[in-house]
């Protein structure tokens, strides 16, 4: 019987839900800028169902990069996704 290994457990920042590490999207604000994580520097995790949605998902993206600019935000993370999916 193969063994069960511990699996990371993360909160999406959006819907407050937990998932494994693996099922979430992890990104990061520098400067006030979004962008993929780089490894250094503070994170937070977003999961795909919260990706689809527009309200939830823009009020936790200020409050985590606090910042205002509702379109900017919108922009960058949609080039990071498609970014992520080509690779």
């Amino acid at each position: 019987m193969a063994k069960k290994f511990h699996e990371p457990i993360r909160t999406c920042v959006s819907c407050r839900k937990k998932d494994i590490q693996n099922n979430l999207v992890r990104l990061q604000c520098e400067n006030g800028d979004l962008s993929s994580f780089t490894g250094l520097g503070r994170s937070f995790y977003l999961c795909k169902i919260c990706l689809k949605e527009d309200k939830k998902l823009l009020k936790a993206l200020m409050r985590q990069c606090r910042s205002g600019e509702k379109d900017k935000f919108m922009n960058k993370l949609k080039e990071i996704i498609t970014d992520d999916r080509k690779s």
